[in-house]
């Protein structure tokens, strides 16, 4: 399973380097000089003739952090056109390269997207589509059985058991929050 660690923004400079946004909790492992990121396979950034395909894989050649923003050289881009050519691309690792977390109340977001979501007495209530990571909380995006989608707040409060190996997740939600 590919996990996105970033998205390449706009070009900085006229040397190659782009911005990245950033979608990783540990940005300095991922964007390590000599890591190999990959990108959709043959996927072309223009349709015009003769325009640059971008590799399956990308090379970080140096990463900096400048005004909050994190600005990546790749090996082999080596000016703006080409580093506008990778503009919107993807940037994944493989989750068979991730680690496991060490501790066990920590979790990565493809282990718990699909896994089934219920109450403390067994109730199904959908399951884990996606994970948000906003700024107070991390948040399940739970797809229901009708097609809707509810938010759950990540908290011990709320979640107060994941069961990988069981592929459930135990929710004690207050009343109503699945109407909002």
């Amino acid at each position: 399973m590919l996990l996105i660690v970033g998205r390449i923004g706009k070009p900085h400079g006229i040397r190659g380097e782009v911005t990245v946004e950033v979608r990783t909790d540990e940005p300095e492992a991922r964007f390590a000089p000599g890591s190999v990121l990959r990108t959709e396979p043959g996927a072309v950034a223009s349709a015009e003739p003769g325009a640059y395909r971008v590799p399956e894989g990308l090379t970080i050649e140096a990463a900096r952090w400048h005004q909050g923003r994190l600005l990546v050289s790749f090996e082999g881009v080596l000016d703006r056109d080409v580093a506008e050519a990778l503009r919107g691309t993807l940037l994944g690792v493989d989750s068979a390269d991730v680690a496991p977390p060490e501790d066990p109340e920590e979790f990565l977001d493809h282990q718990l997207v699909g896994l089934a979501v219920v109450t403390p007495a067994g109730e199904r209530l959908g399951e884990v589509a996606r994970i948000d990571h906003a700024p107070a909380s991390d948040l399940l995006v739970l797809r229901r059985p009708d097609g809707r989608s509810a938010l759950i707040p990540f908290i011990k409060a709320m979640v107060p058991e994941v069961d990988l190996p069981g592929g459930r997740v135990v929710v004690e939600l207050p009343a109503g929050l699945l109407d909002l």
